[in-house]
């Protein structure tokens, strides 16, 4: 348990910034309320009595370090990360504490590994880009499939959302990533990222019961194409989502996620199915839920837990699947995920 420690949360009035807050009181320890926005900080610490507000613009240095002073480890979950995760790295970096962040952006956690790798190596500073439901849990359940196998030909990571409702946040990291493709989409091939401006595939998914075949679009990809192959030798790493999630998302109309329990979670239910193969041979670990929001903050909050007790393999900027005990990690998370796997099959050819 956290036992007192104090935890800063940048970006904690938003929408998973808030679960983040409830899971790390829930698990003893303090969250530090930050974030851009100095009206919503003093707000949220309005409503959760003896919790202290420190808001800090990202353009300001001095006031991140005021945030983050006396601070055990920042986790950031304010988007556009393009905008908020580098300032926030540098300051955990100046005071000497790990950095978590929810990022599902795929260029700013590539950014991550490119520009703060060495400089965390070499300092023995701990960065964990992604540790959310995109990025995070794909990455941990790729790694718990793989087992023992040392190398992959393929990763596929499918997405069966009952639906998505996006919260303004994921509107903007999204409008922000567009941009920085041109309106073009990215996938990851032959070992690189490559950029498109085709159109994506619809397929067939057979996703594990109940769930059943469902139509995907292929090539919907998202920020596993970077954690996955940062520290697995896999050269082709696919992610798909269902088409009603990806009419959800893409329609203006589509309503913010709305409270469905005492926990504020939606109604949405989600079942994420990775496969690896190597030659002949698929191995597959599939994880099940409600609300692809809600359970980030048990994935982020254990990954602090685990940082703060010495529970790591490997320092500098890392993905959940590399740092963490992938297995051990998915156990730690059976009051929020059913997870299934990691088994082995004959491979039914390539997908």
């Amino acid at each position: 348990m956290g036992s007192g420690q104090r935890v800063a949360v940048f970006g904690a009035y938003g929408h998973t910034g808030r679960f983040v807050v409830a899971e790390l009181r829930e698990r003893g320890f303090v969250p530090v309320l930050s974030g851009r926005d100095a009206d919503k900080v003093r707000a949220l610490a309005a409503s959760h009595p003896g919790l202290e507000a420190r808001p800090a613009p990202v353009d300001d240095p001095a006031s991140l370090d005021r945030a983050l002073a006396g601070t055990a480890v920042v986790i950031n979950c304010a988007g556009p990360f393009a905008t908020t995760a580098a300032p926030v790295i540098e300051a955990a970096l100046r005071a000497g504490i790990a950095y978590v962040d929810v990022a599902a952006e795929i260029e700013a956690n590539a950014d991550t590994f490119a520009h703060f790798g060495d400089r965390a190596r070499a300092a023995g500073a701990v960065i964990v880009p992604a540790m959310a439901f995109f990025g995070g849990l794909g990455d941990l359940l790729a790694t718990a499939a793989m087992g023992d196998w040392t190398a992959a030909d393929e990763a596929h990571i499918a997405y069966g959302l009952s639906g998505w409702h996006p919260t303004d946040g994921t509107r903007a990291s999204g409008a922000v990533s567009r941009q920085r493709r041109n309106g073009g989409r990215v996938r990851y091939a032959n070992g690189r990222l490559e950029y498109r401006h085709d159109d994506p595939p619809t397929l067939k998914w057979a996703f594990p019961d109940p769930m059943g075949t469902r139509e995907v679009i292929g090539e919907f990809t998202m920020a596993d194409v970077v954690t996955v192959p940062s520290h697995l030798s896999i050269p082709e790493v696919r992610t798909y989502m269902a088409i009603e999630a990806a009419r959800d998302l893409a329609s203006p109309d589509t309503p913010a996620p709305a409270a469905a329990d005492e926990r504020g979670r939606s109604a949405q239910t989600f079942l994420v199915d990775a496969v690896v193969r190597s030659g002949g041979t698929e191995r597959r670990a599939t994880a099940s839920g409600r609300d692809i929001y809600a359970v980030t903050a048990p994935l982020v909050v254990e990954a602090v837990d685990r940082i703060l007790t010495g529970r790591t393999r490997t320092a500098g900027v890392a993905s959940a699947g590399e740092i963490f005990d992938a297995p051990g990690f998915l156990r730690a998370l059976s009051p929020h995920l059913d997870v299934t796997g990691p088994e082995s099959l004959p491979a039914p050819g390539r997908r």
